[in-house]
């Protein structure tokens, strides 16, 4: 949910329609997201988890110039998990292009959007379906 190198740091999961900020995080080298109401609690997303941002996002690869993406919108996911000891949290935009989460400029403002489903399939099969009128509908029995 947060990356490894986040996990001495207090966290929360997000939550829908909040604003979140990017920060680097006392104690470490490493940016995430963070409350604007409590900068030093990391609030952890979801693979799938859609983000609105304020601006276009601006990022940098430890240089000295930063680059901006032209986009407003991403959706947070993980890349290369299978290699140890990395940063793996990312955010996907649009045209298809990751930026790490770690590599985000300080204090963009992003509003979270949609948090993806996390519910079983099997769970969600067994649930009664509810018409467009808002009924239950009721299972036919065949004729004869």
């Amino acid at each position: 949910m947060c990356d490894y190198s986040l996990h001495a740091v207090a966290s929360r999961p997000a939550e829908v329609g909040e604003t979140i900020v990017t920060t680097t995080f006392r104690g470490t080298s490493t940016r995430g997201f963070a409350s604007a109401a409590d900068p030093t609690v990391a609030v952890c997303l979801l693979p799938g988890t859609e983000l609105a941002f304020a601006d276009n996002v601006r990022y940098d690869n430890r240089w000295i110039w930063t680059r901006t993406v032209n986009s407003r919108v991403g959706k947070f996911g993980k890349i290369d998990p299978h290699i140890p000891d990395r940063h793996h949290d990312a955010i996907e935009f649009p045209d298809g292009k990751y930026v790490l989460v770690t590599q985000l400029v300080e204090g963009q403002q992003a509003t979270v959007l949609q948090l993806p489903v996390t519910q079983p399939l099997s769970e969600r099969e067994h649930k009664p379906q509810v018409g467009v009128d808002s009924r239950p509908t009721t299972p036919r029995l065949p004729i004869g």
